[in-house]
């Protein structure tokens, strides 16, 4: 019975040896219930996705067993590529607009494991064992449901890391056979993309604990010289968020105005370039004040993808101080672009 978290995995640099393999798919990671008529469509936290997703529910119905509990990530894809903003904007108040979104951006559900069949639990059944039932029970199902691709070749795991990012995709996932479903514990390994990026810091967020760095406002030069910012980093120990207010203090401007990003608490300056405090769904009533820089100096941070070729999909990993660097040469054009890949390759058509 819901809710059932998904069993996690950690970091590693390199694909281990001796493992199941998958796809790291960029979605919204689902625990699927259903039982007869009634689907439930649980999240990474336990809280239901259900709403967000009619035509899953839908497509659960007429094509997952009677009676089930299956592991998956819900994903859109758009021209054969993974698109995450449209996934985010599912999340949405209103029905009509989640019903409007359906039709306009279907979703499609990813199934790697299963955690129940029938009256059976499989919980304890080792990894090896749940994926060949659930090969059995999703032989021939149709789009938008998907048993997901894997192996237990090595090479072809990487071939697969080195491809699929053209996709959308964010890695590989190494899975041991023998596991065991272990809910919220990080039993698996993921491996993924890192790319590093000179970028300017031109402002900062206080620390929630207090008058502490809590993270670096980054940006990026456009092709017509406006900065545009594209991320943040932000995972420093107590000590070092102490420090970088020391060193930021020269760059300190006493107000707002002058800044390339002075418009950023106007709403409609969000909709020509990309400003720190962007409004959403997401923030609520969350501060999203800065203290503004002088964009004078260079880091470089590392970062796993892109989303849209225009920001950091995820929070930037600091690497360095780059003062053999001028803010002006930190542009979108030093970005590596992944080569293409069609998501029906991995899919199956």
């Amino acid at each position: 019975m819901p809710p059932v978290l998904p069993m996690l995995a950690k970091s590693v640099a390199a694909i281990p040896t001796g493992m199941q393999y998958e796809a790291k798919w960029d979605g919204f990671r689902a625990i699927v219930f259903r039982d007869g008529d009634e689907v439930e469509l649980g999240s990474r936290t336990g809280k239901p996705l259900t709403r967000y997703f009619p035509e899953l529910v839908t497509a659960v119905l007429e094509r997952l067993p009677e009676r089930c509990v299956v592991d998956g990530e819900i994903v859109i894809a758009r021209e054969g590529h993974l698109d995450f903003d449209a996934l985010t904007e599912r999340i949405h108040p209103a029905d009509s607009r989640v019903r409007m979104l359906a039709e306009r951006t279907p979703a499609s559900l990813v199934v790697f494991d299963v955690l129940a069949l029938g009256d059976e639990s499989l919980m304890d059944v080792p990894l090896a064992e749940r994926r060949h039932r659930l090969a059995a029970e999703l032989s021939g199902v149709a789009a938008p449901v998907h048993l997901a691709p894997a192996t237990t070749d090595l090479e072809v795991a990487r071939q697969w890391f080195e491809q699929y990012e053209g996709a959308g995709l964010d890695g590989v996932v190494a899975k041991p056979p023998a596991v065991r479903y272990r809910p919220d514990e990080r039993a698996m390994f993921k491996i993924k993309h890192e790319r590093t990026a000179d970028v300017v810091v031109a402002g900062y967020r206080l620390h929630k604990s207090g008058p502490v760095v809590g993270s670096l406002l980054l940006g990026l030069y456009d092709e017509e010289g406006t900065l545009q910012h594209v991320g943040v980093s932000a995972a420093f120990t107590m000590k070092r968020r102490a420090e970088l207010v020391e060193e930021l203090e020269p760059l300190r401007m006493d107000e707002v105005s002058g800044h390339p990003w002075a418009a950023w608490s106007e709403e409609s300056a969000h909709e020509k370039a990309r400003l720190p405090g962007a409004p959403s769904r997401w923030s609520g009533r969350k501060d999203l004040s800065w203290i503004p820089l002088r964009p004078d100096r260079v880091a470089e941070v590392a970062y796993d993808h892109m989303e849209n070729g225009q920001r950091f999909r995820h929070t930037a990993r600091f690497r360095r101080w780059r003062p053999d660097r001028t803010p002006e040469s930190c542009t979108y054009a030093q970005l590596e672009e992944p080569v293409r890949y069609d998501l029906a390759e991995i899919l199956g058509g």
